[in-house]
């Protein structure tokens, strides 16, 4: 007797250890996906630098991930669970390691990089013919030669970039759906959520890596290691700087090969988490379950597709919490995307500067309230409408808190001719060629090349040539800029090269921004693992692959896909001045109307939240009026009688096995 309940115990803590092992392997496969997905989210700004592309083309490349999401995530959800679980996560991990290799490759397939300028990068400063002088020659104008123009075939390369983006989406088509699955089918009901908190918890992880990753390479100069970075003109936080975006993709690539590993190792089930059953209880389940999967493969495994659908789309709940999800992904995909990009316009910070912000400020809060929200459904045991509540009311909570962040603004860049005039004094944007005044008017300077100085009067100017500069001393990226006649300040009029500082009170403003940035991450995270519960407890246990995929596919379409591109679009709209490429035409933009920038930033997302509440609201007073399935009986009971009534289908079956049951036994399983 001794030696049987020993078995059983070792039979158990086994079962648990491998529960516990694809707790483990899941998580990592969520840190890996989240690592890729925030790193490229991050090097966003310097592939449209890059590829001398607009922000909307770089908002589809974004969104290409999503449409190979698509492709594959209801086959998946639903056809994944007659399958062989692990080992699909594990191809999908092995296969966003070939999407994230692919994204790398035009760098080595391209030339190296040229920004444009109208400082020679070699050094060589025996000429000062990119400063002010009278019946002087433009250099570094657009060319309009065809066989110049032929040359700039390699912003073509962004398309590599597009389709290895396409096939990470592909890859991460079963991690999500399946994994979650998987914990949700052999895990404790009240375990659960704590569960899904901690792989929520990978998901924040993942991010605060890539980010990490992300700061370090976009401070890296994107031909480092085969040009003299001493002679370059630029630093990290000029528009025209592009980090090192390749190398972080290498790394996402082998992090993701890696980490498919263990999944080829674990099994294809695993008893129910806490059902004391002996071995040949156990025994009897998997050789019924083999049977029906047997069964259900001869007579077609699509036969329960369509009723699960139905039921599904019939589902008021389901289908009102998708409402939010499209609605409220619409919003943090926008804000999420372009956040790097705001800081750079809104406060005056480098890309990498902005990005490491990001990772230190809100994800941390993020991660802290993905555990927490788990924990308080642990331990208060939050049953399905209490989680409802609290998942709205602090979510309500968070958005209105969102609205203080309309106060935290910095002005417009000062530049001559675009945003203010060569008196230093406010001019209305958009009104045209304002470049030249009567002062430059005879200097002969470039109008469209992007080569900024900062005169030592506070205001900046397009180049030295425009401020009027007649000398210069020094080489590279302390060059100093001398005898500046229309920089009106007492004393020697100078300028050096970069844009003006924006000053002590806009970085102010960045504190106070990034500070109710972390409070409103924590807050929201908080209501994240009581909202999620919602969406699993809402629908059937047989659905909930399913549900889950069908969920993911919707956002994905609505909100992942076409979200980036207009809002993209919008930012671009607020361009001031584009980069120009040598057959004249307009690259990357270069500096912002940031007033109208954050309107769009912060406006358009606000509202998009706003109009989620009205469903978030239906769903409070639905819950009050239906019951959802396996409320008041707990899910080791519905799980029972689930397997009873199997048992009672087959009662040849349960006649061959009753023998290894006694009555006592019987009595307990019931």
């Amino acid at each position: 007797m001794a030696e049987i309940e020993k078995r059983i115990e070792t039979h158990r803590i086994r079962c648990l250890s491998k529960l516990k092992m694809f707790l483990l392997a899941i998580t990592c496969a969520f840190v890996s996906k989240t690592l890729s997905g925030s790193y490229m989210n991050s090097m966003l700004t310097q592939i449209e630098r890059q590829f001398n592309i607009p922000t909307s083309l770089v908002g589809f490349i974004n969104g290409s991930f999503e449409i190979g999401n698509l492709l594959l995530i209801i086959f998946v959800s639903y056809f994944g669970t007659k399958l062989h679980r692990p080992i699909l996560i594990g191809v999908g991990c092995v296969v966003m390691g070939l999407g994230c290799f692919l994204q790398s490759l035009p760098h080595f397939l391209m030339d190296r990089y040229e920004y444009e300028s109208t400082v020679s990068v070699s050094g060589n400063l025996s000429s000062n013919s990119f400063l002010c002088m009278e019946n002087g020659t433009q250099i570094f104008r657009p060319t309009e030669d065809p066989s110049d123009c032929v040359k700039e075939v390699k912003s073509l390369m962004w398309v590599y970039v597009l389709v290895g983006n396409i096939i990470r989406g592909i890859g991460e088509t079963p991690i999500m759906p399946l994994g979650i699955s998987y914990i949700e089918d052999f895990a404790k009901s009240e375990n659960s959520p704590l569960y899904i908190g901690f792989v929520e918890t990978g998901a924040i992880i993942g991010p605060l890596i890539g980010l990490l990753l992300a700061s370090f390479c976009a401070n890296v100069y994107v031909d480092t290691g085969s040009v003299n970075t001493d002679d370059l003109t630029i630093t990290p936080t000029d528009t025209r700087w592009v980090g090192a975006w390749w190398f972080g993709f290498l790394i996402c690539a082998g992090v993701n090969v890696l980490t498919a590993v263990p999944f080829f190792f674990l099994p294809k089930t695993l008893p129910k988490e806490g059902l004391k059953n002996n071995a040949d209880i156990i025994k009897n389940e998997k050789e019924e379950k083999q049977s029906k999967k047997v069964k259900k493969e001869k007579d077609g495994i699509t036969k329960d597709f369509l009723p699960f659908m139905k039921s599904l789309l019939c589902n008021p709940i389901y289908m009102l919490f998708i409402l939010i999800s499209i609605v409220q992904f619409n919003a943090f995909v926008n804000m999420f995307t372009f956040m790097p990009k705001y800081l750079e316009q809104q406060y005056g910070k480098s890309s990498s500067d902005a990005i490491f912000l990001i990772g230190i400020y809100n994800l941390p809060p993020i991660c802290i309230g993905y555990i927490a929200g788990g924990l308080i459904m642990k331990k208060f045991k939050i049953t399905v409408k209490q989680a409802a509540h609290i998942g709205c009311w602090l979510s309500l909570i968070e958005y209105l808190l969102h609205f203080l962040c309309f106060l935290m603004i910095c002005d417009n860049s000062s530049v001559a001719g675009i945003t203010t005039t060569y008196k230093g004094m406010q001019q209305d944007l958009y009104v045209g060629n304002a470049i030249l005044a009567d002062c430059n008017r005879d200097c002969n300077c470039p109008t469209k090349t992007w080569d900024p100085v900062c005169g030592n009067n506070g205001v900046s100017y397009m180049s030295a040539c425009l401020a009027g500069c007649e000398t210069s001393v020094g080489a590279g990226i302390n060059m100093v800029f001398q005898n500046c006649s229309f920089i009106q300040t007492s004393g020697n009029a100078s300028a050096v090269l970069g844009l003006c500082d924006k000053g002590h009170d806009c970085s102010m403003m960045l504190q106070y921004f990034l500070i109710l940035s972390a409070v409103g991450s924590f807050i929201y995270s908080l209501s994240a693992i009581p909202g999620y519960m919602v969406l699993l407890r809402c629908i059937k246990p047989e659905e909930k692959s399913l549900g889950v995929g069908l969920h993911t596919f919707c956002t994905r379409v609505f909100a992942g896909i076409p979200a980036p591109i207009y809002f993209g679009a919008l930012v671009d709209s607020t361009c001031l001045h584009w980069g120009i490429l040598k057959c004249g035409e307009s690259g990357a933009c270069r500096i912002y109307d940031s007033t109208n920038f954050r309107y769009i930033y912060l406006g358009l997302p606000s509202a998009l939240r706003g109009i989620s509440y009205i469903p978030a609201f239906l769903i409070l007073i639905t819950l009050k009026k239906r019951r959802l399935p396996g409320e008041n009986v707990s899910s080791g009971t519905v799980l029972i009688e689930a397997k009873v009534a199997g048992k009672e289908n087959d009662c040849k079956d349960m006649h061959q096995n009753s023998k290894v049951l006694n009555d006592d036994e019987l009595k307990t399983k019931l």
